[in-house]
Order: C-alpha cells, then structure tokens, then sequence
C-alpha cells in the first residue's frame, strides 16, 4: 500500500481529486486510522464539493493527530476554511502546545481567536508573533484592527520606525500603511491618516492586474440578460421556469463589502431560528457549474457566460446551491451574506422563489471611503483607486436599481445609517420581511458568541455604534474627485 500512498500524494499535487481519493481509500484500508492520509482525503472531499463528509473524514484525523504540530496546524487551517472555527481553535491549540515558540502557529492561533471575539488573547498571541518575527507585516495589520487605538495605548511609533527601515518586499509596506492610516484616524490625525492611506492603496493598485471596464460592461450585460421579472428574456424567448417553492429558503444579504453586512447577518442570526453561513462563494459556483453543464461543447467569455444563465434549469441551480450550502449549515433557515450575490439577485429570485433578499445600503461616500480604507486579503480589486470606485459604485448601483424595478417588492432594501439611528424599528421591519417574529436576542446582536471571518470581526463584538457613518466627512477635502463623480451620476442625497 506504500504505492497507494505514493501515487495519491502524487496525484493531489496534481489536483486530480477524484482520482487521488481511490488511492487515498486504499491506503486508508491498510492503515485507517493514519492522519495525514485521512487529512489528504478530507482535502479532496472538499475539492469535490462534498463538504460533509470531509469535514467528517478530518474529525477523525484531529482525534488522532498528536505530537505532529505540522499536522494539526493543517488541521486548524482546513477547519478554519471551512468554517468550524472551534475545532480550527482546538487545532492550533494543540499545535501550540506541542511547538510553543512557532510563530506561524501562534499566528494562526491568533486568527481564530479574532474570528471568535476572543479578542485579548489574539493580541497576546500577535505581540508574540511580532517579537519571534518582526516581518511579519500582516501580523501588525491585524493587532491594530482589534481594538481602537489610543493616546496612551498605540503602535504609531513602531510603525513609523519600520517603515523608515523600508521593505523587501512591496506587500510589507502595503501593509504597514495601512496599519499606520488606521491608527492615525483612531487617533483623530486625519491628515496623516489619509496619506498614508492613499500611499498605501497606490501601492497595492500598482501590482493588481485590472480593468473596472470589464466590471461595469458586466453590469450592462447583467441587465440585457435579464430585461424584465422572470419569465422574460433579451431576446423574446421563453426561458425556463422558475424552479419550486423550497421549504427553509436562505436569506441572502446582497450589497457592497462595509456596508453594514456583517451586522445584519449578526442581527439575523441572533435568531433562534436562523443561522449564519458566512460568505458562500456557492450560488456563483454553482450558477458557472450549470452553465457549463447545459454547454459542454462550449468555450464560453464571461459575457456569453451571462446571456446564457438566463436559460439554464433554474430548479436545478436552486437544488444545487442548497446542496452545497447543506455541507455548512445542516437543516433549517440560514444567511448567505456574501456582498457579490447582489449580481445574482433576478437568478436567485428564479432558482429559489421562496430566498429573501436583503440588500444593504448605505450613504455614497462613505461606502465608498470604507472600501477605499480596507486592504482586502481578496477581491475588491476596485477598492484602491478612487476613480475605480466611483466608476464600480455608479454600475452596482444602476444594477441595484434595475433588480428593484423589474422585481418590485422582491428586495428589502436597509439602510446602514437608518439602521444605526433606529436599530429596533429598522430591525423589526428586517425580520417581518423574512417572515420572522421578534426576539429581543436581535438587539443584543454583539453577544452572539458564533464565529465570524470578515473585516468587521472585530467590530461586531461591540453594541451598535454611529461613530463611522460621517468618518468620512473628516476627508472630505481629499474625497472631493469622488464625490463629483458621483454627483454627476445623481447619486449623492
């Protein structure tokens, strides 16, 4: 069987999953209960989309993994991908225990703490990192979104000292300025904070291979593909029927990246009857899956991609997207609070008749400003240039506007600010929309002890708060070629 072992290595490196899982299965039958194979398996189980039984498969492998840090820091990181952040946490515990001074596993330690709003202990565990491995920028960026920083209590100094020393690489000092920018404005020094800032975005925009051009055609795209409700195309043609009502629909929470997602995903799943399945990737999976599916012969560019999704079986798509979701959430009501799905939203309406959309609003410039702010691990390629934003919000919002008009009352639109300013009449009217009765646990939002992976992980451990709905008015004289763009598109109130 040391050929099975051998071959299945040599195909997972290959990325030939179905095929690295036979002789995944037949080493396993000569050694079952062997860790790094049960792990290899689990991997390919994920790569074939079958997410509860590898999840299953890596269980067994932690309950055997003992003193091979290596093995159980993999452990912790395919947890962690996905979503069971407490076994990930009990991984790298363990990982920690048996290799104590490592300062990648305390890192990723550190990581699943912030997921979990153990937020103390993940900036102990940073402080160690940084001083086991002072170049580790990420960790700095990190420490400093844990907390507001303070006059008394801040790492302005340390980074203005590391990047006088400069950067191997560009990725550091992307990194260190916007660390730097984030504890300037912590620290009300807004001008600094703001050029660092844009010092920084320059950066990151300077290696992203990327066109805004290609985003807002897709728009346009988008909406000559789906002209009107469901039942209508381009073209004239009949397309397929919307599929079946589906008991225990999904709530899909659709807009841009800050703008207030992850607070009404954490309102929501406060919820007895509903829980969070974070940001799927699954519904534009599964959507590119059945295109290809229904036009195998075809070699399709993104915009035949999108005119052809208006004809593929929409109750097949549905059943497939509920699939995949099923290997995070099991049974019952759940959210998909990934920002993108708003592209999808007149396929959603027909694939699952019976999903609630929520899409998240918020003022113009300081959505734009909040995305312009994050260094996203991924994705968001727009958000570094001002000029990229503009013209990307100026297309999501005609797309927003266009799903509003052709499915009048289809979309629940909550505005962030509304939301800060009334958190119980706006939360109301958000769980009636879902067809939910109140539960004062929706207010008390902050105290659901459920992981989160987002940007905002640290943020949504705190009650509601307004101090970031004007942040951006204190850059307004930097922020001013953004805000004309927008203007002249009708959008700023």
């Amino acid at each position: 069987m040391a050929d099975a072992r051998l071959e299945a290595m040599r195909l997972v490196r290959a990325k030939d999953w179905p095929n690295a899982l036979i002789q995944l299965d037949r080493a396993l039958r000569a050694s079952p209960a062997a860790p790094q194979l049960l792990l290899s398996r689990a991997q390919c189980l994920i790569a074939l989309g079958r997410r509860a039984e590898a999840c299953a498969t890596a269980s067994i492998a932690l309950q055997g993994a003992s003193a091979d840090a290596a093995l159980l820091d993999a452990l912790g990181s395919f947890f962690s991908f996905v979503g069971d952040q407490e076994k990930a946490l009990a991984a790298f515990e363990r990982a920690v225990a048996v290799a104590p001074d490592n300062p990648h596993f305390i890192f990723n330690r550190a990581t699943v703490r912030r997921f979990m709003g153990q937020l103390r202990g993940a900036e102990a565990d940073y402080d160690r990192v940084i001083a086991a491995r002072p170049e580790d920028f990420e960790a700095y960026k990190n420490r400093s979104d844990l907390r507001a920083q303070t006059a008394d209590d801040n790492h302005v100094d340390e980074l203005r000292r590391l990047l006088q020393h400069g950067f191997a690489d560009w990725r550091g000092e992307v990194q260190i300025r916007h660390t730097l920018a984030k504890e300037y404005e912590d620290l009300g020094e807004y001008a600094n904070a703001f050029e660092q800032l844009q010092l920084g975005a320059r950066k990151r925009r300077e290696h992203l291979n990327y066109d805004v051009a290609t985003d807002v055609a897709t728009v346009e795209w988008i909406i000559e593909a789906f002209p009107a409700a469901p039942g209508a195309a381009a073209s004239g043609q009949a397309v397929p029927a919307p599929a079946a009502p589906q008991p225990a629909a999904p709530i899909f929470i659709v807009g841009l990246p800050r703008s207030g997602t992850t607070l009404t995903d954490r309102i929501l799943s406060s919820h007895s009857q509903i829980r969070s399945a974070g940001e799927l990737n699954d519904f534009a999976l599964a959507l590119v899956a059945r295109v290809r599916a229904e036009n195998p012969a075809a070699q399709l560019a993104r915009r035949d991609l999108v005119a052809r999704s208006a004809h593929v079986d929409f109750a097949a798509l549905g059943r497939e997207y509920i699939g995949r979701a099923r290997g995070v959430v099991g049974e019952g009501r759940f959210t998909d609070k990934m920002p993108l799905n708003y592209l999808y939203c007149g396929l959603i309406a027909r694939a699952l008749p019976d999903a609630k959309i929520v899409h998240l609003t918020r003022h113009p410039m300081a959505a734009c400003y909040a995305m312009y702010k994050t260094l996203f691990k991924d994705g968001y390629p727009f958000s570094y240039d001002l000029g990229d934003i503009a013209r990307y919000y100026i297309a999501y919002r005609r797309l927003m506007d266009h799903w509003q008009s052709v499915m009048p009352g289809a979309i629940h639109e909550l505005n962030y600010e509304r939301l800060v300013a009334d958190q119980a009449g706006e939360t109301g009217k958000l769980l009636d929309f879902c067809g939910l009765e109140w539960q004062d646990a929706c207010l008390d939002f902050h105290r659901n002890a459920s992981a989160t992976t987002t940007a905002s992980a640290s943020q949504i451990r705190r009650p509601i708060y307004d101090s970031s709905v004007a942040q951006w008015r204190h850059y307004a004289a930097q922020l001013a070629p953004l805000h004309d763009q927008l203007n002249a598109a009708g959008l700023i109130p």
